[in-house]
């Protein structure tokens, strides 16, 4: 059998940046061949204090990656994707220490590939931006859902791009700020198959903030690669799926509901039951918009990964009731079980300003669903009081 390196020969790599080892590394992707000396310049728009390092796409007939040149349903893409991946992989390994953080950015195929490698492994990588590009559906990847759970992510897609199928682009936004579970910062610009200024600027900061996140905070353990979720406050420990889609919520900061909203008699039950648990107070959430009310625990026992506030002590709130949605803390393989069974989504900065496992939580459309919401609900607050057994609470912070 062919080796991936002997394959597609020895990696090219050009360097910028902080050449400390230990400094946070940055590796661009572009999506054709020998162009890791013009997605390298990327580097002069971001961070001065962090590593960046441009690898050469590995070719194959028809140029660019593998799963790029050949996109599509088959055995043949599948095969491509995991080659080069292992062939990335192996220079990775190699060349990087798995306890510093790496951020990957792809540009056009280079984000293909980008995604290919978060799918394959998200717990190797400290996030990911996406940039005028597609995840790589249909190639033998586990494109699943909250298979992103925990992953920071940067979307960036042009409206005007004709170079990317749009079904694929499409679908790439629906993934990524849904099911896949990411916190994805996401933005679609009236622009084509290019990365601009701003995009560059925004995406400047989302990497200063998220190694800065991770300096102070650590590094989530991946819920991919833990056990079966069990929850505190739910028969047999299982959450059972929701019913139906999923309901529209904006992409953007705030984060609200905006369809399948929840009966203002619900919300008040909700409001009335988690209000009433020892030890708790209410008032006006200090993060979210006017009208949110916060749930405040006096007495606060659990890590900070267990607050919105920590400070403050708000472990949830519940948004006013034109949205009538939630969003609370939970141990990191919780709050990706909730996102793949369809309650809750990731918040686009967990894991960069906010808590890893900051969900918003769907608002109850029925009796039975607010049941489930609110023992979903009520975990938090065991997190947050510090009563959860281990087996379903890390602590994500650095010791």
């Amino acid at each position: 059998m062919t080796s991936a390196s002997s394959q597609y020969g020895e990696p090219v790599v050009v360097t910028s940046g902080n050449d400390d080892e230990e400094a946070p590394l940055v590796v661009l992707l572009h999506g054709r061949g020998s162009h890791e000396r013009d997605i390298i310049s990327l580097a002069d728009h971001l961070p001065p204090e962090f590593g960046y390092a441009a690898v050469r796409a590995p070719i194959v007939e028809g140029g660019g990656y593998a799963w790029f040149a050949n996109r599509g349903i088959g055995r043949p893409v599948a095969a491509s994707l995991r080659s080069t991946t292992d062939w990335f992989r192996g220079w990775l390994d190699s060349a990087v220490p798995r306890e510093r953080p790496v951020v990957l950015a792809g540009f056009s195929g280079g984000a293909a590939f980008a995604g290919g490698l978060i799918l394959d492994e998200p717990g190797r990588f400290a996030g990911a931006a996406i940039l005028s590009g597609t995840m790589p559906f249909d190639a033998g990847m586990p494109a699943t859902p909250a298979r992103l759970a925990g992953l920071p992510v940067f979307l960036a897609l042009g409206a005007r791009d004709t170079v990317i199928p749009a079904e694929l682009l499409a679908r790439t936004w629906a993934y990524l700020t849904g099911e896949s579970g990411a916190p994805t910062v996401a933005r679609r610009d009236a622009t084509g198959h290019s990365i601009t200024e701003e995009q560059l600027r925004n995406l400047a900061g989302w990497v200063r903030e998220r190694f800065l996140f991770i300096k102070t905070s650590g590094l989530a353990p991946n819920p991919a690669e833990s056990r079966s979720a069990r929850w505190p406050t739910l028969p047999a420990g299982a959450l059972a799926a929701r019913v139906g889609r999923r309901p529209e919520v904006t992409t953007s900061i705030p984060q609200q509901q905006v369809s399948q909203n929840a009966p203002a008699t619900l919300q008040e039950q909700l409001f009335a039951t988690l209000a009433g648990l020892p030890g708790v107070t209410t008032q006006q959430s200090e993060v979210s918009v006017p009208g949110a009310r916060g749930f405040v625990l006096e007495e606060r026992r659990g890590p900070e990964s267990a607050f919105l506030v920590p400070s403050a002590g708000e472990f949830a709130h519940l948004h006013p009731a034109f949205d009538g949605s939630m969003h609370l803390a939970l141990p990191l393989v919780l709050a990706a079980d909730a996102v793949a069974k369809g309650w809750a989504l990731a918040h686009p900065l967990a894991g960069v300003r906010l808590p890893p496992g900051m969900v918003m939580v769907y608002g109850p459309r029925d009796g039975d669903e607010l049941h489930t919401v609110t023992e979903i609900a009520r975990s938090s607050y065991l997190f947050a009081s510090g009563r959860l057994r281990a087996d379903f609470a890390t602590d994500w912070r650095k010791s």
